[in-house]
């Protein structure tokens, strides 16, 4: 059977497979899980190839979705949908692509996104880095302390909830720092088929409200 596979690699990082899509789709669902009522506000670090866009916007909870992405080139592909499995993912009225550094613009003292006002949402889900501690830039490193936390923190509503993907098993010392800034955090391991190995293969999902 022909499979189209689509991939995302910037330089030598390999970032995604459409193959391996269970852990971005986790990312959303166990995200939202954990967020209560409707009128949902959210915020999604990375675009990549869109499945975690995708599956915030199938949650009909949800009012609006800011997706950040760094790469002009993956805003491309999706508006020209080039990606069939998510060719809705930018074209949905629910949703605004920022161009622009996630880490660098949540971090902002000003609170804005970008173009994105001031404003505080229910969740922020974030899959950028590889893992909390094997980041594609060095500047990335300050986000995952307790510090950069902090302020993820700030720009929830109260009872709202940040999510993390790594690609790596659940780590200690990143749980401790979560625990530490929020009331409660949670890592979900997330296993699913590897068809290229035959056996199958694990995500890890850091959840904290």
């Amino acid at each position: 059977m022909h499979v189209d596979v689509y991939e995302v690699k910037l330089g030598d990082e390999f970032l995604m497979s459409s193959l391996f899509v269970t852990g971005e789709i986790e990312l959303a669902r166990l995200g939202l899980h954990e967020v209560a009522g409707a009128d949902l506000d959210v915020v999604v670090g990375g675009l990549g190839l869109g499945y975690t866009a995708q599956a915030v916007l199938d949650d009909d909870r949800v009012r609006s979705l800011v997706v950040v992405e760094a790469l002009g080139e993956v805003v491309d592909w999706h508006e020209r949908r080039l990606l069939p499995a998510v060719t809705g993912v930018t074209s949905d009225p629910r949703t605004r692509v920022v161009r622009g550094d996630f880490f660098a613009l949540v971090q902002a003292d000003d609170g804005s996104l970008g173009e994105v006002p001031a404003a505080r949402f229910h969740a922020v889900l974030v899959d950028i880095d590889h893992t909390p501690r094997h980041h594609l830039h060095p500047s990335h490193a300050g986000f995952y302390t307790p510090a950069g936390l902090r302020r993820v923190k700030r720009r929830l509503h109260d009872g709202g909830v940040f999510a993390l993907w790594s690609d790596d098993p659940p780590d200690a010392s990143f749980l401790a720092v979560a625990q530490e800034v929020f009331h409660r955090a949670d890592a979900h391991v997330v296993t699913f088929p590897n068809p290229l190995t035959g056996g199958s293969s694990a995500n890890t999902v850091y959840v904290a409200r």
